[in-house]
């Protein structure tokens, strides 16, 4: 959980400023429109300004910093610069900006900045209303998932004069986080171009959070063709010596459905785009939501007290109360929940039982009693899922399915044969099967087209780790094979022994096989889905250049 007291003050105020290279790459960008009017939505330190000073001459600047004791230096560090024209106001720049845009009478030639990345829940009451009110004013739906530096992006954006620029180091989770979707479908709207600068590191290496390179410039008016968005790969920093117009034209920029919804289709090559295109047409292949259902598992609201190791049960007697369960990529290393695995589990100690009480009459046993009294000494009862039943411990909607899934996934997500019929908590999915076995859907789930299926529809954050939630799970592409021969034990036991490309090659080369899509075909989707999850993880490629 990640709770506010817990964090950094660094990480709660967004306290990451931009290395000086970016910044005078961003500045040189800019300097395309020739800026006579800049504004920094949130300086720090002033980073930028001896960067603007070089490249761009001594243009007015308007900049904002909350913090008081980084605004001073921003001050200092203008003051030793040649700029004379630096308005620096230690102030919220999402309150003013809520009132710029309702007065429709501030506009600027570029925006440069690094806004802060910072959780909706983390930020102040009074700053969470001031950044609701920047979507409401441009007519953009919010969410409080958001983070803060959407609205930051939102309103500066705004701000610009048609043909304006914004360049901006913004996190890489821009491309499909669903929170910043209203913030997508805005520039897809407003932008004439927009460039991502996709680099293969941390920018910031004492997070995990990967930044990007955000360069969107505004369209003149509705006559201005919009080309859409495209992305540029880079390894390393030697792109910042370069051209900024050559990277910003670079890309093959793509439109339609893409800019519109998550831009992780952008990532990959045309040819491939153009192949995926084709395969949704096939009539054997289709979309998860056609096939099956899928459900949250079960919210007990506090995960510590309903799941327990087998120790546990016996110190409190609770037998009769426990029942088998699975929640963790630890629990399934293959694609079958049977009793086995149960047992192995087990063994290593995990939380492998379910508590269910269903009614108030455990208290009638000591152990029972005694149980939820040590819950209430935790203060479990008092976790808003829980202080909402009554009584705290009933745990509503409790029910098993054939198949299940794990909410996240490392390398490639995969179902599971819930041959146990073990219950699962909210790290996991219920999967309903609509037509057929659900050993059928499990076998036919791991190939190549639906793991880059995965890549394309979910989402990940620090760490890496891809994570689907059900209304992305139902847009999966499923081939559905009739007559294709599935063996889920030795899947099982492929599974458990081979890495991730290896199984999806071979499960490609069967299932993708039967509904007609050649071996270079199966290669490229292959390729597709191991650039994606390269990308997220982290991990090195060959090459990266600009695509």
């Amino acid at each position: 959980m990640n709770c506010k007291e817990l964090q950094t003050d660094q990480k709660l105020r967004g306290g990451y400023y931009t290395p000086g290279d970016l910044a005078a790459f961003m500045a040189r960008w800019v300097r395309g429109v020739s800026p006579g009017s800049i504004l920094e939505p949130s300086c720090g330190e002033g980073v930028f300004f001896d960067k603007v000073a070089a490249h761009l001459g001594d243009p007015a600047v308007t900049a904002f910093e909350i913090d008081r004791h980084e605004a001073m230096k921003s001050m200092r560090r203008a003051a030793a610069s040649a700029l004379t024209r630096v308005a620096i106001r230690n102030e919220d720049f999402l309150g003013w900006a809520g009132n710029a845009l309702r007065e429709r009478g501030f506009r600027f030639d570029a925006v440069l900045g690094n806004p802060p990345f910072i959780r909706y829940q983390y930020l102040p009451a009074v700053f969470q209303r001031r950044a609701q009110r920047i979507f409401e004013e441009l007519g953009c739906k919010f969410t409080k998932h958001t983070n803060a530096w959407v609205p930051f992006v939102l309103g500066s954006f705004s701000l610009l004069r048609p043909g304006g620029r914004l360049a901006m180091v913004v996190p890489a989770e821009i491309i499909h986080v669903m929170h910043a979707r209203s913030l997508r479908m805005y520039l897809a709207s407003n932008c004439q171009r927009v460039v991502i600068v996709d680099p293969e590191e941390l920018w910031f290496p004492d997070t995990l959070q990967g930044a990007v390179l955000l360069l969107a410039q505004k369209r003149r008016g509705a006559w201005d063709h919009a080309e859409g968005i495209g992305i540029y790969s880079v390894r390393g920093r030697e792109f910042v010596a370069g051209n900024p117009e050559e990277v910003f034209s670079a890309p093959t920029c793509i439109d339609g459905p893409t800019m519109h919804g998550k831009w992780t289709r952008a990532l990959l090559p045309s040819h491939l785009r153009t192949l995926l295109d084709g395969i949704i047409d096939n009539r054997r292949v289709r979309r998860f939501d056609e096939v099956a259902e899928v459900d949250v598992g079960i919210v007990t609201g506090a995960n510590s007290f309903f799941l327990v190791p087998d120790e546990t049960v016996h110190e409190y007697g609770l037998e009769r109360w426990a029942h088998p369960m699975f929640g963790r990529s630890g629990h399934c290393p293959g694609v079958i929940y049977d009793e086995d695995q149960h047992v192995t589990n087990a063994a290593r100690g995990s939380p492998t039982n379910f508590v269910w009480f269903r009614d108030s009459s455990v208290e009638n046993s000591a152990g029972g009693r005694a149980y939820i009294q040590r819950g209430e000494q935790r203060r479990y009862h008092v976790r808003y899922k829980c202080r909402i039943r009554e009584p705290w411990y009933a745990v509503p909607s409790v029910y098993a399915t054939d198949v299940g899934m794990l909410k996240r996934a490392h390398d490639t997500p995969r179902l599971i044969l819930n041959e146990m019929r073990a219950y699962t908590t909210d790290t996991a999915y219920r999967v309903r099967v609509r037509n057929g076995s659900g050993g059928r859907l499990v076998f036919n789930f791991i190939n190549a087209l639906t793991a880059l299926s995965a890549e394309l529809e979910g989402r990940h954050y620090g760490g890496g780790v891809l994570e689907l939630v059900p209304s992305e799970i139902e847009k999966l592409l499923v081939p559905v094979p009739e007559e294709v021969e599935t063996d889920v034990r030795d899947l099982d036991r492929v599974v458990r022994a081979l890495s991730a490309e290896s199984v999806l090659e071979r499960q490609s080369r069967i299932i993708l096989g039967a509904i007609g899509i050649p071996v270079s075909a199966q290669d490229d989707l292959l390729g597709g889905w191991r650039k994606l999850r390269d990308r997220r993880q982290r991990t090195p490629s060959p090459a990266a250049s600009g695509a």
